[in-house]
């Protein structure tokens, strides 16, 4: 276990020199000026990845050339910017990214980049924010994981297989049922667009798409839902729907650095439309919610390491980080056993 201190994961603090002109010009086209870092890191995907995957679509290129270009772009995508732009498209479809004014700009993260990335346009959006956060992991959410024993490979790979291939169709259903038309559209519009162009291309160069666009999707959708099976695998049967004891709360990790907070999972259904950089202090200023509602809070790690530790059911590792809030345990063995309580499958029956 670990005791609760202090945090170190990002805050935004005002700069101490006066904007550059560059900078006062990206300012006056976005709506926060603590999401400059957004604007930065859609420059720089824009100008090394977008250029690699040209590369490999050019008739004639030299096979070193071609091999060179697919490397770096897969590096780049998955090992440099797949978190960093997946949590920035997260966060833009919470809070608008760009003025009014500007709001063609605003198309320009889901529909230019998100491809790239494995995004199909506005699907993304759809599912999160027209579904996922409504039902806060309940039954009518399509990436509920009350009915899946959390740390279970094979209900893991059911999970994901169920959303793999039958995720768009069991969405559409969820925005028929709920009479949401706009939602519906523009998700099984961005979804068919991809596949269409994903084929289309295949037969212009298959191996430059599979490399730029189908891997990338692939693996987009495996770290999406590896994620939220992590955030919301330790649930209280009792209280399926309180989000301090359906979600986990990571703190003090390098990753909340990269990926704009998105360690604090709790705050985030509690108050979705937070900026990122007030995450840490919502924490602190409601630490005794989280005390009184026996919220789990990890140190140290992220979704990937707690996902990892569950399938290994490396339960001591989990104790080993996680913070012991308002001193509710008395050892390792006691965090365990609450923690394995935490990720048993709440049987249908009962959940309803």
């Amino acid at each position: 276990m670990k005791t609760f201190t202090l945090l170190t994961d990002p805050v935004y603090t005002k700069p101490d020199r006066a904007y550059t002109s560059l900078q006062l010009f990206f300012r006056s086209l976005i709506r926060d000026e603590r999401d400059l870092p957004f604007v930065y890191l859609t420059l720089k995907i824009t100008f090394t990845m977008l250029p690699l995957a040209i590369i490999m679509y050019i008739p004639g290129v030299p096979g070193w050339l071609w091999w060179a270009a697919a490397i770096g772009y897969f590096a780049l995508n998955n090992f440099a910017y797949k978190g960093p732009y997946g949590l920035m498209l997260h966060c833009t479809s919470h809070r608008c990214f760009f003025e009014r004014k500007y709001n063609v700009l605003n198309h320009y993260l889901p529909w230019v980049l998100g491809p790239f990335f494995g995004q199909t346009p506005e699907t993304y959006y759809s599912h999160h924010i027209g579904m996922h956060h409504p039902e806060n992991n309940m039954p009518d959410d399509d990436s509920c994981t009350m009915y899946f024993q959390r740390d279970s490979l094979r209900g893991f790979a059911r999970y994901f297989g169920s959303f793999f291939f039958a995720g768009i169709f069991h969405l559409a259903r969820y925005f028929i049922k709920k009479n949401r038309k706009n939602l519906l559209i523009r998700s099984v519009r961005g979804e068919f667009l991809f596949v269409a162009m994903c084929v289309g291309l295949c037969f212009i160069n298959w191996p430059a798409t599979l490399m730029v666009f189908i891997l990338p999707f692939v693996i987009s959708r495996i770290i999406m839902m590896l994620g939220n099976w992590a955030q919301h695998a330790f649930i209280c049967a009792g209280e399926p729907a309180n989000p301090y004891k359906n979600s986990i709360t990571c703190i003090n990790t390098s990753y909340n650095h990269q990926c704009w907070n998105d360690g604090y999972h709790i705050g985030h259904h509690l108050k979705p439309s937070l900026h990122w950089t007030e995450y840490p202090h919502h924490f602190t200023k409601t630490l005794d919610e989280y005390v009184k509602n026996e919220a789990v809070v990890f140190d140290g790690i992220h979704y990937l390491h707690v996902f990892a530790y569950l399938m290994l059911k490396r339960y001591d590792l989990l104790a080993k980080h996680f913070v012991n809030i308002g001193g509710r345990f008395g050892s390792d063995e006691e965090v365990i056993l609450f923690l394995k309580q935490r990720t048993r499958r709440i049987p249908q029956l009962a959940a309803a």
